[in-house]
């Protein structure tokens, strides 16, 4: 089974803020906070606009794809640290979004969704660990 310790055990290079590692993270970034602003589009278009199906959508495969991409860059790959600051640091920070995930769950207690809210809330925060813990695993599976 993939512990959290046998990520953190992985060596990891000296901690460096180099322009090439800004780089990185901010192309990565970009290209995240695109991908999010797309498939919150097509959420809405698909699905209303009466829930955040955007929000909770990239945060859960965000976190599934994270599971996957960092149980695969620790135990099959020897991945370097740009591979991760472009992809774990950029692109998956920015394609997911607690801040959105905070304005979300506010705005529907604030419609008088309590319930809802409340769903979201739980919702969200328990599908996306199990996202990421089932990610993880398939990366075991895949090792």
């Amino acid at each position: 089974m993939l512990f959290a310790g046998e990520i953190a055990a992985k060596p990891r290079t000296e901690i460096v803020l180099s322009p090439l590692h800004i780089a990185l993270v901010a192309a990565g970034g970009a290209l995240g906070s695109v991908l999010r602003y797309a498939f919150g589009i097509a959420a809405t278009r698909l699905l209303g606009p009466n829930l955040p199906f955007g929000t909770f959508g990239v945060n859960v495969i965000g976190s599934f794809v994270m599971g996957v991409f960092i149980g695969l860059w620790a135990l099959k790959f020897s991945g370097t640290e740009a591979v991760r600051l472009f992809v774990a640091v950029g692109l998956l920070g920015g394609f997911t979004t607690f801040s959105s995930f905070s304005l979300d769950a506010v705005t529907l207690y604030e419609r008088g969704a309590m319930a809802t809210a409340a769903g979201y809330v739980v919702g969200s925060v328990i599908l996306s660990l199990a996202a990421l813990f089932a990610g993880l695993s398939l990366a075991r599976a895949l090792a």
